[in-house]
């Protein structure tokens, strides 16, 4: 496809969303959950992977009630069955259960790991739909909120898990998008230099400038690879597609951006963002690329905005992103505005 035929297939694209009332924050059929507020229940689930200690699920217990919430456990958020926290079937039916309880009004995840894709084709996706909550966590569980999203229609969370530092910036960003309802402006934490003469940590690079409208769809890379060809895969037609990853080789990075190349994700994107890459080299051998040369490589004949280094990932501080909501992207500015509530 040209360039000029892929701008005029964006402005298209912008076109259509900017004729929908300004206060959707996504496409006819998706659902939104209703906002968490202070005082509500979320269900503490662990698809992922198993705590191997207690401190670890007491602290993210004190967190979130810190953040006003009561919390309801899973009936297997402690057990453990190899590096996961039961079965499938059982963490599966955790995550049913909550969705199933009146009294629960959201769902998060105690931690990431690995497990979830052994799990995303047992869920109850028509009960999800009738019983939309929020449901959040980053990392592994980029498997489930895609999934979740691409099933049901309900918007989802890329944020933080339990077990994460719950630091001011993110909680900021949690509570902006998941409990206020705003139609926030997501951007990196504002830059201090300190006494150097330039900012050295968290910074925006321009891939290719411009602007794009979308759907926001994402996450850790290696698992959204995991799902290609399968329907838990996100549609990234027309969509703002958000990567981040850790303690990947960069031929790993390559390998699984080729995967989404080859499934066809990448060639009518709106745009793209990409967060943190953290601790991604290049590992042994005879050399190897580097990620600037794999990110200009696969994202820079698409000829669509794309920016490097947002608060996303494996990171201390990291913002709130919602899967499946309309967003403006301007990579000159390097954020991402969300053009309407998130939540009901």
């Amino acid at each position: 496809m040209t360039t000029s035929r892929r701008h005029l297939l964006q402005l298209g694209t912008a076109a259509s969303l900017l004729s929908a009332p300004a206060a959707r924050a996504a496409t006819p059929g998706t659902l939104l959950a209703p906002r968490l507020r202070p005082g509500d229940t979320l269900g503490l689930v662990s698809p992922a992977n198993a705590t191997f200690e207690r401190e670890p699920l007491q602290m993210a217990v004190e967190a979130l009630q810190a953040l006003g919430f009561k919390v309801k456990p899973g009936a297997h958020v402690a057990a453990r069955r190899g590096p996961f926290a039961g079965t499938d079937a059982e963490r599966a039916a955790d995550i049913n259960a909550m969705f199933a309880d009146d009294g629960v009004s959201g769902l998060i995840a105690l931690t990431g790991g690995s497990g979830c894709n052994r799990i995303v084709d047992k869920l109850d996706y028509e009960l999800i739909r009738r019983r939309p909550k929020f449901f959040g966590g980053f990392s592994d569980l980029t498997s489930l909120v895609n999934a979740i999203h691409r099933q049901t229609g309900l918007v989802t969370f890329h944020c933080p898990v339990a077990g994460s530092e719950w630091n001011d910036y993110s909680v900021q960003s949690f509570k902006a998008v998941a409990m206020n309802a705003e139609a926030a402006m997501l951007r990196n934490p504002t830059p201090a230099t300190g006494d150097d003469l330039v900012q050295r940590e968290e910074r925006i690079t321009t891939l290719c400038a411009g602007r794009a409208r979308g759907r926001l769809v994402g996450g850790n890379l290696t698992v959204l690879a995991s799902l290609a060809g399968s329907a838990y895969f996100p549609d990234c037609r027309s969509a703002i597609l958000f990567l981040e990853d850790i303690n990947e080789y960069i031929y790993r990075i390559d390998r699984c951006l080729s995967t989404l190349r080859l499934a066809g994700a990448l060639g009518s994107l709106a745009g793209v963002v990409l967060g943190r890459f953290t601790k991604c080299e290049p590992g042994d051998g005879y050399g190897s690329l580097t990620l600037d040369e794999v990110f200009d490589d696969y994202f820079g004949p698409l000829g669509v905005p794309v920016f490097r280094g947002a608060a996303i990932g494996h990171i201390r501080r990291k913002l709130t992103v919602p899967v499946g909501a309309i967003a403006e992207m301007d990579a000159d500015a390097g954020t991402i505005r969300l053009l309407g509530a998130a939540v009901a």
